[in-house]
């Protein structure tokens, strides 16, 4: 098969595209963790399930999403009090999802977190 240099071009981008977002975060979903799953004074990023859950005081739980409002990538761990961005560093606050650190300008969605005797279900 040959291709004149616009379509392989077409298809060269489309594919780089498709590549990219792949980093992006997933849609959040509704699932239950058991609150042993996420540590006091940090949190756990489920990035397959769209939602990091932070517990900054003990049984103090809150979700946000974990797309980045800055590009849509998913954060990739929380350090030092601030969960973060891997891919363009931007740092948020665990107790509020505000933004520590940009580029991002806005602060990350929150999620509803409920405690139950099964754990910890976030919507």
């Amino acid at each position: 098969m040959n291709l004149d240099r616009r379509t392989f071009l077409g298809c060269a981008c489309a594919l780089a595209a498709a590549g990219c977002a792949s980093s992006n975060a997933q849609d959040p979903q509704t699932f239950t963790v058991p609150a042993g799953d996420v540590p006091v004074g940090s949190g756990t990023v489920f990035a397959d399930r769209g939602a990091v859950v932070t517990q900054p005081k003990p049984g103090e739980y809150h979700a946000f999403s974990v797309r980045c409002p800055h590009q849509g990538c998913a954060v990739s761990r929380i350090r030092d009090g601030a969960i973060e961005c891997g891919c363009h560093g931007s740092k948020f606050d665990v107790a509020t999802g505000a933004v520590l650190r940009g580029p991002a300008r806005e602060g990350l969605e929150p999620r509803t977190v409920n405690v139950s005797a099964e754990g910890l279900t976030i919507a």
